[in-house]
């Protein structure tokens, strides 16, 4: 079971729609607000009686802008703290009581290098990041008794369309071409691309998968090792 993103702020309950699937997969859709608890638990209560039960989360909502500190106002802060880490904190309380119901369970947080690879452009990203981190390393030490463990996954850039928009904003913030901008990353990451979405994909499947069970209480970065030092060297000329 994944998380969805922010949804309408007028909807009370999220409301679960089934798609489409081939024949012996059950795919639901729940499409909740993370920054309300109600929905957050209502959405967890919703995927459980729609699919007769819970064995996996991932939680992989929300994202925090990116910018230097003079240009971050504390509407920005407080929604990069609000959705990508509250959010984590919501959906995981609310299905733990279930895990510990049939017996263990499996939490996979898609979170971001920038809690651990530091950077001035990316302080908000960084710090909601670093809470998230923090939070699984120390779920993991807590639960592991009721057979359920704790990962962390941490892409670097990947081209979606969240990327597209940093690069926007490195373009505005540091006056350089959109061309430049989307070029400052590659040039710190050592296989001289971003990732795509599928390797990400690929990474957090096994990862949820029984085969991954007792990789429990540590973070796992899927950046092609990237070197922020060197994209901000780049950034500043």
């Amino acid at each position: 079971m994944s998380q969805s993103a922010r949804a309408a702020k007028n909807r009370s309950k999220p409301l679960p729609r089934r798609l489409p699937t081939p024949p012996g997969q059950n795919i639901v859709a729940i499409t909740a607000d993370l920054t309300d608890t109600d929905q957050a638990n209502a959405f967890i209560d919703g995927a459980v009686e729609a699919l007769g039960g819970v064995d996996i989360l991932v939680n992989n909502a929300g994202a925090a802008v990116g910018g230097v500190l003079e240009y971050l106002s504390d509407e920005q802060w407080e929604d990069a703290l609000q959705l990508k880490f509250f959010g984590y904190v919501r959906c995981t309380r609310a299905v733990l009581p279930h895990f510990k119901k049939k017996g263990g369970g499996r939490v996979v947080n898609l979170i971001g290098n920038d809690g651990v690879k530091h950077s001035y452009w990316e302080i908000a990203p960084g710090a909601a990041n670093a809470a998230g981190q923090n939070l699984t390393i120390s779920l993991a030490g807590q639960y592991g008794k009721d057979n359920i463990s704790f990962v962390a996954v941490n892409p670097g850039p990947v081209r979606t369309e969240r990327w597209a928009g940093l690069v926007q904003g490195m373009s505005r913030d540091m006056k350089i071409s959109i061309e430049e901008a989307d070029q400052l990353a590659p040039r710190s990451i050592p296989l001289g691309r971003i990732a795509e979405t599928v390797e990400v994909a690929n990474l957090v499947t096994y990862l949820a998968s029984p085969l991954a069970h007792f990789v429990n209480g540590t973070m796992i970065e899927i950046d092609g090792g990237q070197q922020k030092a060197m994209m901000d060297a780049f950034r500043d000329g």
